[in-house]
C-alpha cells in the first residue's frame, strides 16, 4: 500500500467510477485499474466490486478510502514540516575542516552575523577520507593537489581556493635571500613534511624527483603552526601554504619554480544537503570568506 494507491481508491469512491477517477487524476482508466489491483493484493478483503458496468467500493473499500483522507492530511502536514525545516535561515549547519582551512575559514563563519548556526569540527585526514566525511557533516572543507585524482561524483564540490605551496626557510638561512627556489637549491636540505597519505607528500616527492635527489625527511608533522616553529628553529625546510597558514616572524616563504606546487581547497557536501537554505547560505559565506583569505598578491 502506498500514497498513490490510496489516492486512487479515494477518487474512485468519491467520483463513483474508474473512468471519472482517471479523468480527475489525468491518467488512463487502465492505470487506475492497475493501482487498484496492486492495492488489493495487500488487503485480506475485497475493496471493490462490480455494480453493473461500474466498479464501486465495498464497505471495506469505503472504510479504507476514509482512512486515506487522513493519510493524505498527515502526509501534507509532514511535507509542510519538512519544507519549513528546509527553509529555516538559522538552522544548525555542521562544518568540518582540516587544520589550516579551519584556522582560515572558521572565524569568518562565526562572524557572518544573522544566519545559520554553525557547528564546527576539525578533521585532519588523508585525501581519500574526506568524501566519506560528508555522511557525518553538512559541509567538509578538503584539499587535494593539482595532479591528484578529482573528488568522486558521490559528492558535490564548491571550489574555494587554488593555493600556492611555498618553501618555508629560516630567516637566517642563506636561501632566505633568494626570490625563488629551484629543486636543486633545496635538495640537500633536511625536510619537515606531513605523514604518508596526506596531500602535500606527493609534492615533496616531486621536488626530489625534479632534483634527481632523494630528500632527507627528518620530521613528520601535519600541523603547520608547529611546522613553522620547527623551521624557525632550524630543524629543516618545509612546504607551507601561502594563504591559510599563519605567518611566522622567523620564517620566509619562497615560491618553488620547476615543480607545480598548488593545492585546491574545496567544500564537499552531498547534493541533497543543499535543499536546506542554511546549507546554501553557509556555502555562500565560505565563498565570500575565500576572497578575504586569498592575499592581494595572488
Amino acid at each position: 500500500m502506498d500514497e498513490r494507491q490510496l489516492r486512487v481508491l479515494r477518487e474512485v469512491g468519491e467520483l463513483g467510477s474508474v473512468t471519472a477517477a482517471a479523468e480527475a487524476l489525468l491518467v488512463t482508466p487502465s492505470a487506475i485499474s492497475q493501482q487498484l489491483r496492486l492495492l488489493q493484493r495487500s488487503m485480506p478483503v475485497p475493496l471493490t466490486e462490480r455494480d453493473g458496468r461500474r466498479v464501486v467500493l465495498t464497505a471495506a473499500g469505503r472504510a479504507l478510502a476514509g482512512a486515506a483522507a487522513d493519510v493524505e492530511s498527515a502526509l501534507a502536514r509532514a511535507r509542510q514540516v519538512v519544507d519549513e525545516f528546509a527553509e529555516q535561515p538559522d538552522a544548525v549547519v555542521s562544518v568540518a575542516a582540516f587544520h589550516s582551512a579551519a584556522a582560515a575559514f572558521f572565524p569568518s563563519l562565526l562572524r557572518a552575523g544573522d544566519g545559520p548556526r554553525v557547528s564546527l569540527h576539525d578533521e585532519d585526514v588523508p585525501q581519500d577520507e574526506f568524501p566519506p566525511l560528508t555522511r557525518e557533516y553538512d559541509v567538509v572543507l578538503a584539499h587535494r593537489l593539482d595532479h591528484a585524482a578529482a573528488w568522486p561524483r558521490t559528492v558535490a564540490v564548491t571550489p574555494l581556493l587554488h593555493e600556492p605551496l611555498d618553501v618555508a626557510v629560516p630567516v637566517e638561512h642563506p636561501l632566505a635571500s633568494k626570490r625563488s627556489l629551484s629543486p636543486r637549491d633545496v635538495a640537500g636540505e633536511p625536510w619537515i613534511t606531513v605523514h604518508d597519505g596526506f596531500p602535500l607528500m606527493a609534492t615533496i616527492e616531486a621536488i626530489g624527483a625534479a632534483a634527481n635527489h632523494r630528500l632527507e625527511l627528518v620530521h613528520r608533522v601535519n600541523e603547520f603552526t608547529v611546522v613553522a616553529e620547527l623551521v624557525a628553529a632550524g630543524a629543516g625546510l618545509a612546504l607551507i601554504p601561502r594563504w591559510t597558514a599563519r605567518s611566522h616572524p622567523g620564517v620566509v616563504l619562497l615560491p618553488m619554480r620547476g615543480v607545480h606546487t598548488r593545492r585546491h581547497i574545496d567544500a564537499l557536501y552531498r547534493p541533497e544537503r543543499t535543499a536546506r537554505r542554511a546549507v546554501r547560505t553557509t556555502l555562500a559565506n565560505l565563498q565570500a570568506a575565500s576572497a578575504t583569505v586569498r592575499k592581494p598578491s595572488a
